[in-house]
């Protein structure tokens, strides 16, 4: 019997809040199935507020205030059974993230879970991504968010490494990384990766996603090094209003796309990687899985 369940899945983070619906389809002796109904995203960059001035501001928390009040609505249209929102780097250096999380729970009954970049990287392994990493080759998986950036090795299927720095794509746009955290990033990859050799990259982030979908590339097929140094190139020619018109960006993705790809080069560069592959997980793909073990789990 086939039984239909929608699932939530809520991803704070600092370029913007999306919200996942997705249907969970069950059926005796068939391997459980996950579609993606719907996928709202709402650009409000807590980032920009609180890498520079250490809190969320007035107006940006009425924004997420009306977005979580939208997204409740939604949830409840779709008739979701489970969700699950969790917030990453902004809201969890924000001065005032606590307040947010309050004021959002007593408002719309969300509520947010703030959690530390091993918990983002934890509950992204929950994704399609092992069927990537469940092999004899070796990974350097990079997953690059507005405030941070989670990095994790995999080698045989196995976990060797895993951290998270705070080089993010609205951290670059705002000028507050500093080149010791560049440094520090490049002698932990050049570290971890030392001895491995054929290694590649697995990308996550809508950066990424979306240099691949304009990169006519059918799905499962890796991007190569030169490639993504080519398209690079292409980017910084542009200005940002050029990167909008001529490519088709969204203003919210035109001028992060540019350190995100930075971001990705510099990992290949380090880890002596030559592809990178782009599954198109990230975290709310993630939230989705661990909900439905939480189910499995009797919780």
């Amino acid at each position: 019997m086939l039984t239909i369940e929608k699932y939530g899945a809520i991803d704070i983070g600092s370029n913007a809040v999306r919200l996942l619906i997705s249907s969970v389809h069950e059926e005796e002796g068939k391997k459980t199935r996950f579609k993606k109904t719907s996928l709202v995203r709402v650009p409000i960059r807590l980032g920009a507020d609180v890498f520079l001035n250490g809190k969320i501001s007035e107006e940006n928390i009425g924004r997420m205030l009306d977005a979580m009040q939208a997204y409740q609505l939604l949830m409840k249209t779709h008739k979701v059974v489970r969700y699950k929102a969790c917030a990453t780097s902004a809201m969890r250096e924000a001065n005032n993230g606590k307040e947010v999380v309050d004021l959002i729970k007593e408002n719309t009954g969300i509520h947010i879970d703030i959690i530390d970049g091993s918990n983002e990287a934890a509950i992204i392994a929950m994704t399609d991504l092992h069927d990537l990493i469940n092999s004899d080759a070796t990974y350097l998986y990079v997953d690059v968010g507005g405030g941070s950036t989670e990095f994790t090795l995999y080698h045989n299927g196995k976990t060797i490494d895993s951290r998270s720095f705070k080089l993010g794509t609205v951290r670059l746009l705002n000028n507050v990384v500093s080149e010791d955290t560049w440094s520090e990033v490049e002698n932990w990859i050049k570290k971890i990766t030392a001895g491995y050799t054929r290694l590649s990259l697995i990308g996550s982030g809508g950066n990424i996603n979306n240099i691949f979908k304009n990169s006519g590339k059918s799905n499962g097929k890796p991007l190569s090094f030169l490639y993504l140094s080519s398209y690079y190139d292409l980017l910084k020619s542009l200005s940002y209003e050029e990167r909008i018109w001529e490519l088709n960006l969204n203003q919210d993705r035109a001028d992060v796309i540019l350190p995100a790809t930075r971001i990705y080069l510099s990992a290949m560069k380090w880890s002596g990687a030559q592809e990178i592959y782009v599954p198109k997980i990230g975290l709310s793909d993630g939230i989705i899985k661990y909900l439905y073990s939480e189910k499995l789990e009797g919780k």
